[in-house]
């Protein structure tokens, strides 16, 4: 990702339009802080002109202490606003990619990590703090004090304002050269940080299967790995920020030197007065200061900038494939036919894999076809296509001849009745969990799906029934009610055509005869495809087919098979 070096994005506006007035009070607050460097510089040098002469001007001197302590409550008030844009931005960003999250679903999501994404929500968004009210109050000054500055030199030493009018577009023009290799290292320091943290959030969430096979221990070795990197990242973007804070200071210092010589020189010859020459060196270093001090905290800021520019980028992602249209999935669903599907994954270490080849099925209104093979042959991802979750690398999906990839997503799922094996419960209600997918659904028809899957039992020693709140993932269920809570949001749905992914799968005896009973209820009278890798399931089939090496071949053509 290149990110922009730009003082401002304007994307801001557009995503958060209450930045617009903030940018107005930092304006106004600028354009009065300029007003009050020159007073200040101004009052200090007639005071010091007086007292050279032994005498006090204390008109001079009380408007110097007022216009310094105005210069001081302003540039206070300059870090208020900006700190309340920083927390305003912020909190309209992660709504706003929360919100994204939760309209675009999976196709969206499809290529993002869950600790990408929770990295740039969290630690990511809160980097945008040293650009608002580090960066964009000294960029504010570096328009409005050196423009005061120079006007207030023009009208008092055209030598003086020419200098400084020539030297200094030098310091953003140094700035910006170390900028190009500053922005280069906080890229790669992101991206070392979006790796570390989406690395750690998906060994937390499978710590319990990491301990279970002894694979815990090797896991702490590779986020040690992965620290190290990023810290040996953030170390050279900070040698980088400490070098582009001694380039300006040297420019600025140089720059302040070329307009002192000569100032000083004519005093001495007599052709300048002390009081303009005391006027013209307390100016000159207010002019290069604001946009050394905006440099220096504009490299510090990249990080923030970073984060701003990849979550404008998500959420400006389009919601839907390129080429999609918007006519909806035929209703009910009838012929779906898969001709020459292949498909194929890149592995960590760069290889393909071929998980689907040349798969040809035809799968018939009403029939229920079982899935069987050994696991990695090939039947989830047989399941994902139909989902849309993947798209083939070769051939068609034509769903009553026509091609899957041209019909709305949105609606063909509307179509579908899916049951993963490991269903996603969230910490709400068992009312909300069951009508995820049909959140109007009445109460007595959520209560029938639940009692249809076999969950009655369950609400009946549940003191609240429906409206008992479960755990993160479900907790407070077990294995074979939460495999039932997914089918009743399949009963729910009411779908012409599911796609059931193991949902025996882990469960004992008892559990799994009350699902293998709830789910030969849910598949009568509809178009189903199922996984299954247990004997009891394949009752409820009309058809099976194996599965191996990406191959799908029925199975009377193969040995037999231990499902």
């Amino acid at each position: 990702m290149v990110v922009v070096a730009r003082p401002f994005d304007p994307r801001l506006i557009r995503y958060v339009p209450s930045t617009r007035a903030g940018l107005a009070q930092l304006g106004v607050l600028g354009v009065a802080t300029a007003a009050a460097v020159v007073v200040a510089a101004a009052a200090l040098a007639r005071a010091l002109a007086a007292a050279v002469e032994l005498r006090l001007d204390q008109p001079a001197l009380a408007v110097f202490l007022l216009a310094l302590a105005a210069r001081a409550g302003l540039t206070s008030a300059l870090g208020v606003v900006a700190a309340r844009m920083s927390a305003t931005v912020k909190a309209s960003l992660r709504g706003d990619l929360l919100g994204a999250v939760g309209r675009r679903g999976p196709t969206w999501l499809a290529g993002q990590r869950a600790g990408e994404l929770a990295t740039l929500a969290g630690r990511g968004l809160d980097a945008l703090d040293g650009y608002f009210t580090g960066y964009l109050p000294q960029l504010v000054l570096g328009l409005t004090v050196p423009v005061a500055v120079l006007g207030t030199l023009l009208l008092t030493d055209l030598p003086s304002a020419l200098i400084v009018l020539v030297t200094l577009p030098l310091i953003p023009v140094f700035g910006a050269l170390v900028g190009w290799q500053t922005r280069t290292a906080t890229d790669r320091q992101w991206h070392r940080l979006q790796l570390l943290g989406g690395h750690f959030l998906d060994m937390v969430s499978g710590l319990p299967t990491l301990r279970a096979f002894g694979g815990a221990r090797a896991q702490v070795g590779a986020v040690r790995r992965m620290a190290d990197r990023h810290r040996a990242a953030t170390m050279r973007t900070l040698r980088l920020a400490f070098l582009s804070a001694l380039v300006l200071e040297l420019v600025g210092t140089i720059s302040v030197a070329l307009v002192a010589v000569p100032v000083g020189l004519r005093l001495l010859d007599g052709r300048m007065t002390l009081a303009t020459a005391l006027l013209v060196l307390l100016l000159t270093p207010e002019a290069y200061a604001p946009l050394r001090a905006a440099g220096t905290r504009f490299h510090a800021s990249m990080e923030g900038l970073t984060t701003l520019d990849q979550a404008f980028t998500l959420l400006a992602a389009p919601s839907a494939e390129p080429g999609r249209t918007t006519a909806p999935a035929a209703r009910p669903v009838g012929l779906i036919e898969l001709r020459g599907v292949t498909v194929t994954f890149e592995r960590g270490d760069g290889r393909r894999v071929t998980a689907l080849r040349d798969v040809d099925l035809v799968l018939r209104p009403g029939e229920r076809v079982a899935l069987v093979g050994p696991s990695g042959g090939g039947k989830s991802t047989l399941l994902n296509v139909l989902l849309g979750f993947v798209v083939p690398d070769r051939g068609q999906v034509l769903v009553d001849g026509v091609d899957l990839a041209g019909l709305d997503l949105d609606a063909w799922r509307r179509r579908l009745g899916w049951v993963p094996q490991r269903a996603h419960l969230f910490a709400a209600s068992l009312a909300d969990n069951i009508a995820l997918g049909d959140p109007d659904a009445p109460r007595a028809d959520v209560e029938r799906a639940a009692r249809a899957a076999a969950l009655g039992p369950v609400l009946d020693a549940l003191p609240q029934g429906l409206d008992t709140v479960l755990g993160e993932r479900g907790h407070g269920l077990s294995s074979g009610e939460r495999q039932r809570l997914a089918l009743a949001r399949a009963f729910l749905r009411d779908a012409p055509l599911l796609l059931l992914d193991e949902p025996t799968a882990r469960l004992d005896a008892a559990s799994e005869q009350a699902v293998v009973e709830a789910t030969a209820s849910l598949v009568r009278g509809r178009t189903a495809l199922l996984v299954a890798h247990r004997p009891a399931l394949l009752a409820v089939a009309t058809r099976t087919l194996h599965v191996d090496d990406g191959r799908v071949r029925p199975l009377e053509t193969q040995e037999p098979v231990a499902v």
